[in-house]
């Protein structure tokens, strides 16, 4: 049997194809869209390479509100294309494509009194809702305030009006990313992390070649989806490029809920926007700010202020004492990626923005997690060597149905490591049940199967992306030093830092 590599070895074998092949198409950016462009493309059978200057979903694809919906707010937009284009792709994730990831869930609407909806358009809209996912794990209805409490025992009833029910989806947004990844490395993909591109190199009027640091990588075609860098990676071909995208920021809010909730619950906002207390990973999520934001991408936080307007706005729905902050385990904050348009980022269209440029490279903006698939080969179709491509409907990597759990494995950890890992949850606990924080289900098979497995080279890289140590508030400096000891072991660390 041949010996696995070692990571450390793996990334040098990496580095070595991308320094000696060339290329059909470079992808620079591993977010959501840029991971799944590169899958489409390997699957078609291109050679494909795919760097991204930090982790892989790093950014905006770890950053979100963790949802798989048709957009409900879009329906006062008049975005009713995009709902129905939403709700096929959340259909085709559940069923197929990832639904170890990809998971139903309920919503409640709470229409109260003095709010700015009222009940009977709220149920008209719930019946278009509907009706737009074709009646597919899509339930709609009004209920009662009695039947909604069953469902989030936190709601505030106090001038409750009536409640809408709903059904959407949610994800781990960066496991999806990896496991998209994953899947374009199994189609044949050189992918990278950490390590930015910084420089193209043109001849004849084309881009022919990248350059990250001292590796050279040669292509015939290169898709910039850089996210909230994706200007900046325009202007690498041409220094004169007007930009494309604006940015807002979101931050969300992870609590410690007293009980579990069986649905999640959306308030309706001003301006159009709605507030999400979202049950994941046995937290609460809250969220999400819509602002204006204009430095750098990579110093993106969650404020004070930011924080303080999340709770504001869930206190709308919800009991202060579920709010205060001894309650508050994790903040985070993300971009969006958003067209180039004055006025209200909450009113801003999230739609999708292409463009080509003098040297042919295709750059894409905005978009929506939900439809990430659609918007990775409508990118394709950009290149002439795809413009035939077709959206895949292969399962992930760990789509299927999981083993039977081991009788090692205590009930809860199995249902962690099956919803995240699939098929692979035996392998993952197989290299350690030991649970890296008791007051959570992640074990260390997880962070040694990050490492050896799945490209993880930081800290964080391990405790926010590839397990929930971090989100949860149990990535402690005891358990950050020991996973740190534990890349460090596998020379990791040197590969990424010391190149």
């Amino acid at each position: 049997m041949e010996r696995a590599l070692t990571p450390l070895e793996e990334r040098a074998a990496t580095l070595e194809r991308l320094r000696s092949e060339t290329f059909d198409l470079l992808v620079i950016g591993a977010g959501i869209v840029g991971a799944r462009i590169a899958y489409e493309a390997a699957s078609a059978g291109a050679s494909v390479a795919l760097l991204d200057a930090g982790d892989f979903g790093g950014a905006t694809s770890s950053a979100s509100s963790k949802l798989i919906h048709g957009g409900l707010r879009y329906l006062q937009m008049g975005h009713v294309r995009l709902i129905h284009e939403s709700h096929v792709e959340r259909r085709l994730l559940l069923d197929r494509v990832a639904p170890h990831l990809v998971r139903p869930l309920i919503f409640l609407l709470p229409v109260y009194r003095g709010g700015p909806h009222r009940a009977a358009p709220i149920a008209a809209g719930l019946f278009a809702y509907s009706l737009l996912s074709g009646f597919r794990h899509s339930r709609a209805r009004m209920v009662g305030p009695d039947a909604a409490r069953e469902l989030v025992p936190s709601l505030r009833t106090e001038g409750l009006r009536g409640v809408g029910l709903y059904e959407d989806a949610q994800t781990h947004d960066s496991r999806l990313t990896l496991a998209t990844v994953a899947g374009a490395a199994r189609a044949g993909a050189a992918v990278l992390n950490h390590r930015p591109v910084t420089a193209l190199e043109q001849a004849g009027g084309s881009i022919v070649a990248a350059r990250a640091d001292d590796l050279l990588v040669r292509c015939r075609s290169v898709v910039n989806a850089a996210g909230p860098w994706v200007d900046e990676v325009r202007r690498l071909e041409d220094p004169a490029a007007q930009p494309i995208a604006r940015l807002s920021k979101g931050v969300h809010v992870v609590v410690q809920p007293d009980q579990p909730w069986g649905a999640a619950l959306t308030v309706p906002m001003e301006r159009g926007r709605v507030a999400f207390a979202v049950p994941w990973e046995g937290m609460l999520l809250l969220g999400t700010t819509d602002t204006e934001y204009e430095g750098d991408p990579a110093g993106v936080a969650a404020e004070p202020a930011d924080v303080e307007t999340v709770l504001r706005e869930a206190a709308v729905g919800l009991p202060a004492e579920l709010l205060a902050r001894d309650r508050i385990r994790y903040t985070f904050a993300g971009l969006r990626v958003l067209p180039r348009v004055t006025g209200d980022t909450a009113a801003a269209p999230r739609e999708v923005v292409v463009r080509v440029g003098p040297a042919g490279m295709v750059s894409v903006a905005g978009g929506k997690l939900t439809t990430h698939r659609r918007i990775a080969t409508g990118v394709l179709r950009r290149l002439p060597e795809f413009r035939r491509v077709r959206p895949s409907w292969d399962p992930l990597p760990g789509a299927g149905q999981p083993p039977p759990r081991p009788p090692e494995v205590e009930p809860a950890v199995w249902r962690h490591l099956t919803h995240l890992y699939g098929t692979d949850a035996a392998q993952v606990a197989a290299a350690g049940l030991e649970r890296a924080d008791p007051g959570g289900p992640d074990v260390w098979g997880e962070v040694h199967h990050a490492i050896d497995r799945e490209w993880a080279c930081t800290v964080e890289d391990v405790v926010r992306r590839r397990t929930t140590l971090a989100i949860r508030g149990l990535a402690s400096p005891a358990v950050r030093e020991a996973v740190a000891a534990t890349l460090a072991a596998r020379g990791v660390f040197q590969s990424v830092d010391g190149r």
